[in-house]
């Protein structure tokens, strides 16, 4: 359902992607861990059609995520990091207008806008602009948006992000519930998370994957059968060889 074929982007001289590959199946629930500024999200936004990779190729369903954008995003929602909302609008006004932009009217658009605020417990801050709400709702309403069309395919940037722990589980426990026939995708930055909710692991830093596995083998590579360990050893390995690497490199300039 979600392919990434050697992706690669840079931003100037910044490569912040580097010939990342992976797929996600149906049923699956794929933790994407790292560092801050390991690339993420760009790569989360290239697989969703946001951004377009230097090279490599980024499908969803079977349709390329930049050459058929249309089609690739039909099948998808997507929470993208800080969960971006219109301020002025309600959750409520917010899913609607996702509905429609997706083609939904009458009847269909109302049982979706219903289930979509239930489904993420919008409660009564459904009718409340999105300006005034706590980060949390803030949340919670951009989610709503982003499965509101029940999509096959979800990729959600840090989704329990600023919920609190009752919140936090909600989200989880209805991750797990659409995971039965879905492929996901969530960044995070929560550990317990990836044990909690995720089939598979993969640890990412620098714009390169160190590591794709079960949570239970991630555990394993820390020695001590600990996520976090396994976490700090492979990012600081990663950290290391890439100060070598610039370290030995001449400058810019310099004779060979």
């Amino acid at each position: 359902m979600i392919v990434a074929d050697t992706l690669v982007k840079r931003f100037g001289r910044h490569l912040a992607v580097d010939r990342v590959s992976f797929t996600v199946k149906r049923g699956e629930v794929l933790g994407f861990l790292g560092p801050n500024g390991a690339g993420k999200s760009t790569t989360m936004r290239m697989l969703a059609g946001c951004l377009e990779p230097d090279s490599g190729a980024a499908r969803l369903a079977g349709y390329d995520s930049s050459l058929d954008r249309r089609a690739a995003q039909s099948h998808l929602g997507y929470l993208p990091e800080g969960a971006p909302a219109y301020p002025a609008m309600t959750p409520r006004g917010f899913v609607r207008f996702h509905l429609r932009a997706r083609g939904f009217s009458g009847n269909a658009l109302r049982e979706a806008e219903r289930r979509a605020l239930d489904l993420a417990s919008v409660g009564e801050a459904a009718e409340k602009p999105i300006s005034a709400l706590s980060k949390g709702y803030k949340r919670r309403a951009a989610l709503a948006a982003a499965i509101a069309h029940d999509p096959p395919i979800l990729i959600l940037d840090e989704p329990t992000d600023g919920l609190d722990p009752n919140q936090k589980d909600g989200v989880r426990a209805l991750i797990r519930e659409m995971a039965r026939d879905k492929a996901i995708i969530i960044s995070t930055h929560l550990l317990d998370e990836v044990e909690a909710i995720c089939t598979r692991a993969m640890v990412i830093a620098d714009g390169r994957l160190l590591a794709d596995e079960t949570p239970q083998g991630l555990a394993a590579l820390g020695g001590a059968g600990d996520i976090g360990a396994a976490f700090r050893t492979l990012t600081r390995q990663a950290h290391e060889s890439i100060q070598a690497r610039d370290t030995s490199s001449p400058p810019t300039g310099a004779a060979q």
